[in-house]
């Protein structure tokens, strides 16, 4: 078992690095500091919560998808969709088996399934959390945008378009009706224009 927890540990470290890991894409919209993949992952589990409760879905389940569903780019880096045009893409799912080799099989069999489950798009979590990886590109587009990096609107504009559920897509109709300080206005008082 000590052996075991050892994987597990190196593998703890490993998904360490994804707070330093930057999204690729953004640097083609000219953000000269981009989030991490851990930044991206940690607020697309959450918005992943919140499209599955409105969905009718595992809330939970949606949530622990979308928190994996990057976890591969500790070892592939994070290939951008032009990046994927030249280079052979990584499969997850062999990338997922690499990483949790030598884990207790209870953890590893569990993690393989997840992505195995993310991968197949095909239960209502999976869908929700697909959705909100694209919703949260979209907002964080949305963001850099009123930084003035006026090239994030292609970032905006595609993943709007590939939103699939009804509650992702009523989201996103409402992130875009919103400010992105509108909470902070709310939340002092203050009257919203």
């Amino acid at each position: 078992m000590a052996d075991d927890l050892s994987a597990v540990a190196r593998f703890l470290y490993e998904a360490g690095t994804l707070k330093q890991t930057k999204r690729t894409g953004w640097w083609m919209a000219g953000v000269r500091d981009p989030e991490s993949v851990a930044e991206h992952s940690w607020c697309t589990a959450l918005i992943a919560s919140v499209i599955a409760k409105l969905e009718g879905a595992d809330p939970a389940k949606a949530a622990l998808l979308a928190v994996w569903h990057d976890s591969q780019e500790t070892r592939t880096g994070d290939v951008n969709y032009l990046g994927k045009k030249y280079a052979q893409s990584a499969d997850p799912e062999a990338v997922t088996a690499d990483q949790v080799a030598g884990m207790p099989e209870v953890l590893a069999s569990a993690v393989r399934e997840v992505i195995a489950e993310y991968e197949a798009k095909e239960s209502p979590e999976a869908v929700c959390a697909r959705d909100a990886d694209k919703l949260e590109c979209m907002i964080q587009g949305i963001e850099y945008k009123a930084q003035g990096y006026e090239s994030a609107q292609r970032w905006i504009d595609n993943s709007r378009g590939r939103l699939t559920t009804k509650t992702a897509n009523e989201l996103a109709d409402a992130v875009l009706e919103s400010g992105s300080l509108d909470w902070l206005r709310t939340a002092l008082g203050e009257k919203q224009s």
